[in-house]
């Protein structure tokens, strides 16, 4: 990529989210619906960047911590609802201390024992909730009231809108400080070259442990943010797929890279839109997996750095 489209890119991720900000008002109440969705979805993806594309640790687990988020979220809110100065640390705080705890056992291991191990604190997770009555079993509960502090109200579709984008922009922004920060090009390091980082005198393991438990509580924001946009979980959230569709956002967008993951999110999520409108794809609706696994396939075999990867391509074509 260019020094000229380095710069510009720079501005893209503000420009979009300053667009998003003063179009939010005038959308009708399905796009309204379905950017909310995108953005939740975006944080989630993010959060697993920290992980796979910061850290190098390819994780099957992390819905896990999204589905806590939402189920604590909704729990603790009973029947009078609750404040969101409380309810959001503490769907960040549960996810944040089942990720201290898988993350603790889990991070002993590596490459494909770590990713079964991840996947099998995700699974114990989601047959708890699922086959015993904690949290209401496989139907799943209801929100009676969604959160609110002082004059903001989830319930309102214009306020959930501006609450949702604010928390993509600051953990977008969060990220992007900690990836600058020393513990960012520690985290970089361990990607690269564990052991020589370890040969450095570095506390891989705690570095790591550190990254796998922030990556949790930014899941459990994420499933703060899709509690109150539903009113309802269910154990749905940490199946073992949300985990696959998750890791499949950060590659179709472009691995190591924050916008990477936005733009995954979103691409994935549109294309599964699409690909199950009746009105746009007729019978193959009914088959909208299958489409989309051809299309998910078609993607990553044409653009192997993920889709970020054209611009890279297209200031390539420029400098030729």
């Amino acid at each position: 990529m260019t020094p000229a489209l380095q710069g510009i890119s720079r501005w893209v991720p503000l420009a979009v989210a300053v667009a998003l900000a003063v179009l939010g008002p005038m959308l009708g109440a399905y796009v309204s619906d379905l950017v909310v969705k995108v953005m939740i979805l975006a944080i989630l993806a993010l959060s697993l960047e920290l992980l796979v594309g910061m850290t190098g640790l390819v994780s099957l687990g992390h819905a896990a911590f999204y589905g806590i988020g939402a189920y604590a979220t909704v729990m603790a809110s009973g029947r009078d609802g609750g404040s969101i100065g409380w309810l959001l640390p503490l769907a960040m705080g549960s996810a944040a201390g089942y990720a201290l705890l898988v993350g603790a056992l889990s991070l002993r291991t590596r490459g494909v024992y770590f990713i079964m191990v991840t996947l099998a604190f995700a699974q114990m997770a989601f047959f708890l909730f699922h086959d015993t009555d904690f949290g209401g079993g496989s139907d799943g509960i209801y929100m009676y009231i969604r959160p609110v502090l002082g004059p903001i109200d989830l319930e309102g579709r214009n306020t959930l809108f501006y609450f949702v984008l604010a928390a993509l922009v600051l953990t977008y922004a969060f990220l992007a400080l900690l990836r600058r920060s020393r513990f960012g090009a520690a985290l970089a390091g361990i990607r690269v070259n564990e052991q020589r980082m370890r040969a450095a005198g570095f506390p891989v393991y705690g570095y790591k442990l550190a990254a796998f438990v922030i990556a949790g509580a930014l899941a459990g924001l994420a499933g703060f943010l899709v509690a109150s946009r539903d009113g309802v979980v269910n154990p749905e959230l940490m199946a073992w797929h949300i985990s696959g569709e998750i890791l499949l956002m950060i590659i179709l967008g472009g691995l190591g890279h924050l916008r990477g993951a936005v733009i995954g999110a979103t691409a994935f999520t549109l294309l599964k839109e699409l690909l199950s409108t009746h009105a746009l794809v007729g019978p193959m609706a009914d088959h909208w997996q299958l489409s989309l696994g051809l299309a998910i396939i078609v993607f990553v075999a044409l653009l192997p750095r993920g889709i970020i990867g054209i611009a890279s391509r297209l200031g390539g074509k420029a400098a030729a």
